[in-house]
């Protein structure tokens, strides 16, 4: 179903992004942006491809991700030059305007494509992201969420781990804390186990060098695009608390939003047929 290639997006620093992509409509083309971001795309295939019927999905690994060009300088790795990677992207596939789909961290940066570009992107939708600052005391008090996320902190903590092997055993660690539904634990793990990670973006992070992927003013600056976004999010999300998708719509007038419950970080895994289905019905709209 996915057809897979490189295409270069920048040439100083070189920099080709592997793409895959299914054959769907031109017309109608979806840019899905991954998080992590040391992660790559491929999480996110499912359900996504179920929309390839009527649609073209696109989906990149970022820079410094899967198999994209990694070895980069650190100062490479920054938000806006993935952002940036997107609209040449576009470009290179004379892609006039697309609907963009950014999960997690990867909402952060497809909300920098959106205000840098608002003229390539139809719509938006924040998954499992946020647009304004998630609070110190977001999830004070919330005793599961803590029992949930202590075998991650044990990762991140071990000094035995670096590399890509850190980011891969971080995420199988916080695989419990990502989905709510014990029932969908196995395939969430059997998804990660698949994923070809890599510790490009950690090596800023670690140092402090890293820019924040959040954009200044962003709900303002989004509310003046006047692009439709829907906040597509889980009611137990432990990482983007669900109470500031209603707060965000209140400032978007163009904002929409879609709390699927019973549903943690991976919503699309959690609950698939409901996120698929807020997501289609959100894009299939004039």
């Amino acid at each position: 179903m996915f057809i897979e290639t490189l295409v270069p997006v920048s040439s100083d620093p070189a920099v080709d992004l592997f793409v895959a992509q299914t054959g769907g409509s031109a017309e109608r083309p979806l840019l899905v942006v991954h998080g992590g971001p040391d992660w790559d795309h491929t999480y996110l295939r499912e359900p996504v491809a179920e929309l390839a019927d009527h649609r073209r999905i696109i989906l990149p690994d970022l820079r410094g991700c899967g198999r994209s060009t990694r070895g980069l300088a650190d100062d490479a790795y920054t938000p806006a030059a993935a952002a940036g990677d997107l609209v040449r992207l576009l470009d290179a596939w004379e892609i006039g305007r697309a609907d963009v789909l950014g999960f997690s961290y990867g909402g952060l940066i497809a909300q920098r494509l959106a205000l840098a570009a608002p003229e390539r992107v139809r719509r938006l939708v924040i998954a499992s992201s946020s647009v304004l600052p998630v609070p110190p005391d977001a999830f004070e008090g919330w005793q599961e969420r803590t029992e949930r996320m202590t075998a991650e902190a044990g990762v991140w903590s071990d000094p035995s781990l670096s590399g890509p092997e850190l980011t891969r055993a971080a995420a199988l660690a916080a695989a419990p804390a990502n989905v709510w539904r014990p029932e969908a634990l196995p395939g969430c793990l059997d998804v990660l186990r698949g994923i070809r990670f890599s510790a490009e973006w950690m090596r800023p992070w670690q140092a402090g060098t890293l820019p924040s992927a959040r954009h200044p003013d962003a709900a303002q600056r989004l509310a003046d695009t006047g692009i439709p976004v829907l906040l597509l999010h889980g009611r137990q999300d432990m990482t983007f608390p669900a109470d500031l998708v209603e707060t965000t719509v209140e400032l978007i007038p163009t904002a929409r939003a879609a709390v699927i419950e019973e549903a943690g970080h991976m919503t699309h895994i959690d609950q698939p047929r409901a996120w698929l289905k807020a997501l289609d019905d959100f894009l299939s709209e004039d």
